[in-house]
Formats: C-alpha cells, structure tokens, sequence
C-alpha cells in the first residue's frame, strides 16, 4: 500500500491548532508535529498539552519536534515574554494589535516547519491560523500567510512544492468548535490560557475567546477554570 502524504502541523497546544491538526488527519494525512517553545508564560503547560495530542493521535516520537525560540524571549516586545509588560484583563471589544502579539512569531514557525516539511518530504504546512475570531495579530492574516507559501517555495529546492493551508482561517470561534467535535478533536486535552498552567484563568483574551466560542456552540468547555468572567 503506498504511503499517506505527510503534512506538518504547527501544533501550540491550543484550541485552534488541535482542530487544524484534525483537519489535516481527515484530509489523508499522516501528521508531523512541530511545536515551539518561547519562554512564553505557559511554556509548560503548552508543551504537556503538545504531547498529550501527540499521543491522542499516535504520531511517532520522530515526527515530533519541539524548537526552543530563546531568541524571542530575549527579543521580548510582548507581555507573554517580558515579565516587565503587564497582561491586562480580556476585552473582547479591544482594537488594535494587543500586547500579546509576540512580534513577528508566526514567521519563525513557519520558516522552521517549512525546513522540516522540505527534510521530510512533507506535502503541506497546516496551521491555526483564525482571522476573522481572533485577537487581532497580524501574522495570523491569510495575505501573509499566501506571501510565505510564495517565499518558501522560492527559497526552496526547485523540486519542493509545500502548500500552506490554514484550514480555519475564516471561522468563528464556535464553528471551529463545532469543527473539532465533528471530526472527533481532543480538545479536552487543549490549552489556551495566556497566563495560568494549573486551572485556566478564564479572564484573559485567549480564555475569553474560547469560551464565547464553546458558549455559542452550545456546548461545555471540557478543560477547568478558576474563574470565568462574561463572555459577550
């Protein structure tokens, strides 16, 4: 039987990535996982909840790979890798790009994955890219992530041709929900807090967005908050 085409995911750990990764599953691929570490406040907990989708999904301990982004912490520039920037609470009617933009961080992990998919034969990047429900970060928009499909098959070998798919790039936060249910996601095994690693703060703008979106759904969230502040 010929093999199944092999799609890297940028897997975070989050509500988002996880359902991407389901997304690429259910398209016939076998998964390669990249996740990054970047001195973000959750850094632990982001990683425990890699491994435990990684597992979900039986993808083997080669296909896994875990970058430390030291120099993002040392750059810092966002609250989320510089102690000295204070997270504000969640506010889903704030405009603007919000101090938990790491700068310019999508544009590492994509330029990682695509030297790893083009190592490993890989067809296709996905990612969990949301632009339309989301917190307002520019690198999460589909026109940059179109410009970087174009530079990375330039700046590869002639005979490497990566897709980059953003699967959920244009759903709410509920329909992704709805998304991940039907195709059978772990999200109970998601992690999406900002600032919390124990029980999820409930108060932060990623807390605020996952929950409105389970809210809308019609649905539960399976993980545990402290506290949960109103969605809407």
């Amino acid at each position: 039987m010929p093999s199944k085409p092999l799609a890297v995911v940028s897997l975070s750990g989050g509500l988002d990535s996880c359902v991407a990764a389901a997304v690429a599953r259910s398209e016939g691929f076998d998964l390669a996982l990249l996740h990054a570490d970047y001195g973000q406040l959750t850094e632990a907990r982001e990683r425990r909840a890699f491994e435990a989708i990684a597992d979900f999904y039986s993808v083997d301990p080669a296909h896994r790979l875990v970058i430390p982004f030291a120099n993002l912490r040392a750059i810092g520039g966002s609250a989320l890798t510089d102690a000295a920037i204070p997270l504000p609470e969640g506010d889903l009617e704030r405009q603007g790009v919000p101090v938990s933009y790491v700068p310019f961080r999508n544009a590492h992990l994509l330029a990682t994955a695509v030297s790893w998919a083009e190592v490993l034969g890989a067809a296709a990047i996905h990612v969990g890219f949301v632009e339309e429900d989301s917190s307002g970060y520019p690198d999460c928009r589909e026109i940059f992530l179109q410009a970087f499909e174009l530079a990375a098959n330039l700046g590869t070998r002639p005979s490497t041709r990566i897709s980059l798919r953003a699967p959920l790039i244009h759903l709410k936060k509920s329909e992704i929900v709805l998304k991940g249910v039907a195709l059978g996601a772990p999200l109970q095994l998601t992690w999406s807090c900002y600032q919390a690693e124990e029980e999820a703060c409930g108060h932060c703008d990623s807390c605020l967005l996952r929950l409105r979106g389970f809210e809308q759904a019609g649905m539960k969230d399976p993980i545990r908050y402290a506290s949960t502040l109103p969605s809407h």
